[in-house]
């Protein structure tokens, strides 16, 4: 067997392998399998193909007789590939036959490898010839490199993607709050950079204050190896908190690559020039008009369902599926080629015009999803727009920019459901402010001037509504005084204008922030003229709204028939116009009369579908209150359900942090209650671990997580002990772990136990009790108590 080829300094030196275990392992297999011929490693630029493909060989090439190891672009390689299948080459015929060929003596002949890198724009055409060429040598294994597939008879991909980025963080100046460095170090794209930052300042440490900086590097580059070495390169110049700064702006101004390397890896904006190469002028003018969208447009909503151009994009890496919602595909042009098409456009001058219509585009989007925000399509509608978000505050910036205030202030205006939805409430507030142009009710003109907002004089009926959405927003943040001063001005500017409905519908949101204010019969006074206006002109769901507050009230002052007989009302309404948001708030105040009442069973009910409705639209704002109180609710009925109870807790918490808001103080002791008595009632290790588990729960787990909790028994119960269902002690501790929600192996930790034996057990209890879930096996437990 010969020794391997020496390896081509332009394929750069040994290197570790960061966040590929996974790849290198699937690659090792494939090029291991006696009938797989050809294996190509595709992936865009600078994702890493070469280094995986090289560091590969390196490990199993003594395996093979012998190893080729090419550049594709170089000028004598298809030269080499033609010796490889002439005469004398390890395929060759002189070697396949002959009196003194392996063949001929009845030996098993060796399988020879060869790495054909780099198979790309004026290589590809020639490499794919040399493949088929090759293909006729059954000893010959083939690894190749390219940024697309070859399209060879036979050919394996691996599909190699950027590296995995922090998870879903909406971004600010200063990064996430709590950004935590333990967690941080097991993203693949965070322990690069740390590795390679190590390798310019020894001292490097990811730390409670750079944590925030590095995660924003990382995502910001998406992932993308070269892109995140070259950024950790940068830390020579300047701090990692700077440095997510310079690029928020563009990426492309990474560069500082080894003097080794090939040219495009020296900096992103060769690497993004070198990607680019060869597309046609269809594929440039899409992808010149896709720079200016923000990640996480959807194919429809760009106009893209007719363009042939973006299966070549796709091809290339040049545009990437970043997810999915509701069947429709999330893209985005991949970074840098993002910045550098769009430093492209700037210098064509093409970039206004094309900025424009991304505007008016999220502009009609926005504009057209009105009608359906109300009721019928209201969960597709939020989860598109949400989906969205991003480019709708782009078009907005870009609006403002143009000084166009009324298309701004419209814009923002069809974005109230949507960010409340969302939680974007500090966020929502300050673009109705600077949209009104007065910064709210302690402004310049003190509530009676005339707005402006990009310059552009705002008529007092668009700036009563602005100051109507900014009330919500500021009542959403647990400011209810702030929303009354809010709320009232709004009504002043509205006056003059005689709009009774938009008046009428500002007095029914007057009086909840009343009632959250601690004014009772204020609100009571300010809801019934509402809720008698809103029905008289129709306005079902608006009637519906106010009906629901008017029952708080009359529950707050006592009179709970009347509030039920109202709430129901509301309820039928809110079902009948399929608004699921209102609904869902509907349903949480059903669930303080049933507690009032005593009626758990219903109660649990109420939150459940709530919950369910949340769940649906992406809901964010209200999720957390509705987690807590299903939570109290799960206390009091299922003390079983101690761990799950943390957890929800737990979510709720962080959740609610996520978007800003405050709670009331009454409401707020009822929770850190809530938490002392779980901390006392459960050993401290499992506390903590729940709570953890909590924290780290995103909003769909945290409703599962509740939806999963066992029901409520329908009536006490005084039924059999548990050994009266035949069940062996050990048996009993493993149900009852089960019911606090304990995986298998949790339960095998705290009793030592192997998880197999848990399982065991866990099935021999569903069959003794009759259960065929563990949410029934729950079920089963509580009702021994």
């Amino acid at each position: 067997m010969s020794a391997m080829a020496t390896l081509p300094a332009s394929l750069g030196p040994v290197t570790e392998l960061v966040g590929r275990e996974l790849e290198a392992a699937m690659l090792r297999e494939r090029l291991r399998d006696p009938l797989v011929r050809l294996v190509t490693v595709t992936g865009r630029a600078g994702v890493g193909k070469s280094r995986l493909a090289l560091e590969v060989v390196r490990e199993i090439g003594g395996e093979f007789g012998r190893v080729v190891v090419l550049d594709a672009g170089a000028p004598d390689t298809p030269s080499a590939l033609a010796a490889l299948t002439g005469p004398g080459g390890p395929g060759g015929p002189a070697e396949a036959a002959g009196s003194g060929s392996p063949s001929a003596r009845g030996e098993e002949v060796a399988r020879f490898l060869v790495l054909l890198d780099g198979c790309d724009h004026e290589a590809r055409a020639g490499a794919a010839a040399a493949l088929e060429a090759l293909s006729g040598d059954s000893r010959a294994v083939v690894l190749a490199t390219a940024v697309e597939p070859l399209g060879v008879y036979g050919e394996l991909l691996l599909p190699l993607a950027p590296l995995a980025v922090p998870g879903a963080v909406r971004w600010t100046a200063g990064g996430p709050a709590g950004a935590d460095p333990q967690e941080l170090r097991e993203v693949a794209s965070v322990a690069l950079f740390v590795r390679r930052a190590r390798a310019v300042d020894p001292a490097f440490a990811l730390t409670l204050e750079n944590a925030a900086a590095v995660a924003e590097i990382c995502t910001l580059l998406d992932g993308l190896p070269l892109a995140v070495e070259l950024a950790a390169r940068r830390l020579r110049l300047m701090p990692p908190h700077l440095l997510p700064v310079r690029l928020r702006e563009r990426t492309t101004v990474l560069s500082g690559g080894p003097a080794n390397a090939p040219e495009r890896h020296r900096s992103l904006a060769a690497l993004a020039e070198w990607s680019c190469r060869g597309l046609d002028g269809s594929a440039r003018a899409l992808l010149a008009r896709l720079a200016v969208y923000e990640p996480g447009f959807g194919l429809s909503a760009a106009g893209l369902s007719a363009e042939p151009a973006v299966d070549t994009l796709m091809d290339r890496g040049l545009l990437v599926a970043v997810g999915e919602e509701q069947g429709e595909l999330r893209l985005a042009v991949s970074e840098p080629v993002r910045s550098h098409a769009r430093e492209a456009l700037a210098r064509a001058g093409g970039e206004d015009a094309v900025r424009d219509a991304h505007a008016e585009r999220y502009r009609t989007l926005v504009g057209s999803a009105q009608a359906g925000l109300g009721g019928t399509g209201q969960d597709h509608l939020l989860r598109e727009l949400a989906a969205e978000g991003a480019n709708v505050i782009a078009a907005l910036r870009r609006l403002r920019e143009r000084g166009d205030g009324e298309a701004a202030a419209a814009l923002v205006l069809g974005c109230r459901l949507p960010w409340l939805a969302q939680g974007r409430l500090r966020e929502g507030l300050e673009w109705c402010d600077t949209s009104d142009g007065t910064g709210g009710p302690g402004g310049a003109d003190g509530g009676g001037g005339a707005g402006s907002a990009g310059g552009a004089v705002l008529p007092d009926a668009v700036r009563a509504r602005l100051c109507d959405m900014s009330g919500a927003f500021a009542l959403a943040l647990g400011d209810p005084q702030e929303a009354v001063r809010r709320y009232r001005r709004a009504l002043a500017l509205g006056k003059g204008v005689g709009d009774r409905r938009q008046n009428a519908l500002v007095s029914a949101h007057l009086g909840a922030a009343l009632l959250e204010a601690g004014d009772p019969p204020g609100a009571r006074a300010v809801l019934v003229t509402a809720l008698s206006a809103l029905e008289s002109m129709g306005v079902t769901g608006g009637a519906a709204g106010a009906a629901v507050s008017l029952a708080c009230v009359l529950r707050a002052e006592g009179d709970r028939r009347r509030a039920q007989e109202l709430l129901d009302r509301a309820v039928e309404a809110l079902r009948r116009i399929r608004d699921g948001r209102g609904l869902a708030g509907a349903l949480r105040t059903e669930a303080a009369l049933a507690l009032d009442g005593d009626e758990p069973a219903r109660a649990d009910r109420a939150l459940r579908e709530g919950l369910r409705l949340y769940g649906e639209i992406g809901e964010r704002t209200e999720l957390p209150g509705l987690l807590e109180e299903f939570s109290l609710l799960l206390m009091r009925t299922a003390p079983a359900q101690r761990p799950r109870t943390v957890r929800l807790l737990a979510a709720a918490d962080t959740l609610r942090a996520g978007t800003g808001a405050a709670v009331a103080d009454e409401w707020r002791s009822a929770a850190e209650r809530a938490r002392t008595d779980l901390s006392a009632r459960l050993d401290w290790t499992d506390f903590a671990v729940a709570w953890a588990e909590g924290v780290r729960m995103t909003a769909p787990q945290a409703v599962a997580e509740a939806l999963s909790a066992p029901p409520p028994a329908r009536r006490p119960t005084t039924g059999p002990a548990p050994e009266d269902r035949s069940l062996t002690p050990r048996q009993v501790q493993v149900a009852l772990l089960v019911s606090e929600g304990m995986t298998n192996r949790q339960i095998a930790a705290r009793l030592d136990i192997s998880e197999w034996t848990v399982v065991n057990h866990v099935r021999q209890v569903m069959r003794r009790l009759g259960c065929s879930s563990r949410v029934q096996v729950a079920g089963a437990v509580g009702r021994w108590t």
